[in-house]
């Protein structure tokens, strides 16, 4: 075994297995700066637009539609190029897309705002897909639980993106220089950590060719389809923290715009310690037992923003960081378990995931319109409960029957 690990780590790039995770590390990275960079100035963009709530969820809920889209796509997009070859055509174009729509809120046009988000969603979609393979990939090649030290990298970027919109808040600095400057370090990074990736990393018997036919009939897999439906519980969880938690707590709890921001810095902050701690924990009390644990922390943690005083709000908001961490890492690692089947499943379940951010919005943002936006997210509790309820969906390949 230590002869054929070794032949693992060189890769067709050149470099090595720990060089790749490196990179796809950093690629997670870049998503996460990126994203957050924009969200966490939610507040400006509305403020730029003059939009209500609803009409903010809409820009939202339009990120979601192009997400969509692209997940639907991703399989057979990574099946026949690479996940190498399609991330170095999306990345850079979530970065340029992600540049118009900063531009389109800053000069206060709303279809100009809306329209580009619709193609950042596009290409962060198929984006997703594609770093999640390599990733389970790497985890493969590497012999042991690391897609939660990825989705931490990822949370790493949010981090840093919330502070940086923070700053730029509290500077006055306008949204669109701000946008520019964090893009132009997701082009730059992005090019160099690429040249890390193997354009194939799996062995032929592993990629033999999959027919349409069997990427459709994943659809009707029920572990495939409960994985995505934890999934989906657990993404509208990060999710609604993500386009909601910085406006609830300006609007709800009477924060200053910058305290908001930095509220959802905390969020971050925790899911980050989360999924740094997920590959221990993950290793020695299973995919189960964690998701569980992870769903009750969030439960009370949301609980605590929605009915608590302020004080209490944050830490309710650290409590709603840690139990959102592992819940998306944890059902990509369990669709790809199957290395030849894993661009469909993995395809599969962020679709099912990313319907969260589909309706998620427009759900919370019209309830939110009525009974406030930290009555509103009483919906995120229900999808918490759903979620851990078809958690044993995600259990490890050698308890599956049937695999």
């Amino acid at each position: 075994m230590s002869v054929d690990f070794q032949q693992q780590k060189t890769d067709a790039v050149g470099g090595s297995v720990l060089a790749w995770r490196n990179a796809v590390a950093v690629i997670f990275a870049l998503s996460g700066l990126t994203f957050a960079s924009y969200l966490g100035r939610l507040p400006q963009v509305r403020d730029d637009l003059g939009a209500t709530t609803l009409q903010v969820s809409l820009l939202t809920f339009g990120l979601a539609v192009g997400s969509v889209v692209g997940l639907v796509g991703s399989g057979a997009l990574a099946a026949r190029y690479g996940a190498r070859r399609v991330i170095a055509v999306t990345l850079p174009a979530l970065g340029v897309t992600m540049i118009a729509a900063a531009a389109g809120a800053q000069s206060g046009n709303y279809a100009l705002t809306l329209l580009p988000l619709v193609l950042v969603g596009l290409s962060h979609g198929i984006t997703d897909v594609c770093m999640n393979l390599s990733g389970a990939e790497n985890e493969r090649a590497l012999g042991r639980t690391v897609m939660p030290a990825f989705h931490a990298a990822f949370s790493m970027g949010t981090v840093a993106g919330a502070l940086t919109a923070a700053a730029a808040q509290a500077a006055h600095v306008p949204l669109l220089p701000h946008l520019l400057v964090v893009n132009g370090v997701l082009l730059v990074v992005g090019w160099f950590a690429l040249r890390h990736v193997p354009f194939q990393a799996h062995d032929a018997d592993d990629h033999a060719p999959v027919s349409r036919r069997e990427r459709l009939a994943v659809w009707r897999e029920p572990r495939t389809l409960l994985i995505g439906l934890m999934v989906l519980g657990m993404a509208l969880t990060e999710g609604s923290a993500n386009d909601w938690l910085a406006l609830a707590m300006v609007d709800d709890h009477g924060t200053s715009k910058t305290v908001g921001t930095l509220t959802f810095a905390v969020f971050v902050t925790f899911m980050t310690i989360g999924r740094l701690a997920g590959t221990r924990v993950l290793d020695s009390y299973g995919r189960v037992r964690t998701l569980r644990a992870c769903g009750a922390l969030a439960f009370v943690g949301l609980s605590l923003v929605i009915f608590g005083p302020t004080w209490a709000a944050y830490v309710g908001v650290a409590l709603w960081g840690l139990g959102a961490s592992l819940g998306f890492p944890v059902g990509m690692s369990a669709a790809a378990d199957e290395p030849r089947m894993a661009a469909a499943r993995v395809s599969v379940v962020s679709t099912i995931g990313y319907l969260s951010f589909l309706a998620g919005p427009p759900i919370i943002g019209a309830l939110g319109e009525y009974v406030t936006l930290l009555y509103a997210l009483i919906v995120v509790l229900v999808a918490i409960a759903v979620a851990v309820a078809v958690a044993p969906a995600a259990r490890e390949p050698e308890n599956v029957a049937g695999r």
